[in-house]
């Protein structure tokens, strides 16, 4: 990403939205772009998730907001989220960790599949008003929303309309969809039919507990075909060392997320590794 690239995408969006791209304090530090906002500087750091059936081929990237008080002090994505809701700057602070995502997504191997998003709750359904920045970015960097998966907490939803909105909204505007975290707290799978997202993310829970439960470990594959059943891509998140691989693989899964697949890292990193992606120990 050149500093030439981000003054076109200034010009662009002040002429389209009257959008002054300065508010999100973009910077360029060697091959990265991040963010001076709201007393905090932001990274990003992408995930890859793995197709096992393509022999480990990256499916995607799932972006992750690495915030931090100035080098050092990090914090957690959730307490900058909060942070900033409670300065009422919580629809910016989302609009630029997204912009920040795509511009380093832009820096990831040239078969960089998918990319991951998540969407804060609160926000869900402002795919209108909010969402037209986001594509706009999209836009003029030639990536089309089919590209774009965003990652739905189906469990931080309440209403079943709200939700169906929400999703039926994305998907219009050519997102896909996944539900995140099924299996944690509060997952409806009544909700699953209703929704009939492109992906499901089993909760990191499911494969710690099969590893050591064998009532888990047998429920695993099942779940997994119900899934598949629905039409969707079952993904098993949380995969950190060679038991749970096996076991998610023994289940019938196809994609696979975790530490033991590789580590969050900045684009630049994954930029090293071909399309084969020997993931593991990266960073």
């Amino acid at each position: 990403m050149s500093a030439l690239n981000i003054e076109k995408l200034k010009a662009s969006l002040h002429e389209a939205l009257f959008l002054d791209l300065d508010d999100f304090g973009l910077e360029i530090h060697s091959e990265e772009v991040v963010s001076k906002f709201a007393g905090l500087q932001l990274r990003s750091v992408f995930q890859p998730i793995s197709n096992h059936a393509q022999g480990g081929k990256a499916l995607g990237y799932e972006a992750l907001l690495r915030p931090s008080i100035g080098n050092t002090d990090a914090l957690t994505p959730q307490a900058a989220f909060s942070f900033a809701d409670q300065q009422g700057r919580l629809v910016k602070f989302d609009r630029v960790a997204r912009t920040l995502h795509t511009l380093n997504y832009l820096n990831l191997p040239h078969d960089k599949g998918l990319l991951f998003l998540n969407v804060h709750p609160k926000l869900l359904t402002s795919v209108n008003a909010h969402g037209k920045v986001f594509e706009n970015i999209l836009h003029n960097h030639s990536v089309p929303t089919s590209q774009v998966v965003i990652e739905v907490l189906e469990s931080e939803v309440e209403g079943d309309k709200q939700l169906s909105e929400a999703v039926t909204n994305y998907r219009d505007r050519g997102y896909q969809i996944a539900i995140d975290d099924f299996g944690s707290k509060h997952s409806n799978l009544d909700r699953l039919w209703e929704v009939s997202p492109d992906f499901i993310k089993l909760d990191i829970s499911i494969i710690r507990q099969a590893q050591t439960n064998k009532k888990v470990r047998k429920i695993l594959p099942k779940l997994i075909e119900i899934i598949h059943e629905l039409d969707a891509q079952a993904i098993v998140e949380g995969i950190e060392n060679e038991i749970q691989l096996n076991i998610a693989i023994d289940s019938g899964a196809k994609l696979l997320q975790g530490f033991l697949i590789g580590k969050p890292a900045p684009a630049s990193v994954w930029r090293k590794f071909d399309s084969a992606l020997q993931l593991k120990n990266v960073a």
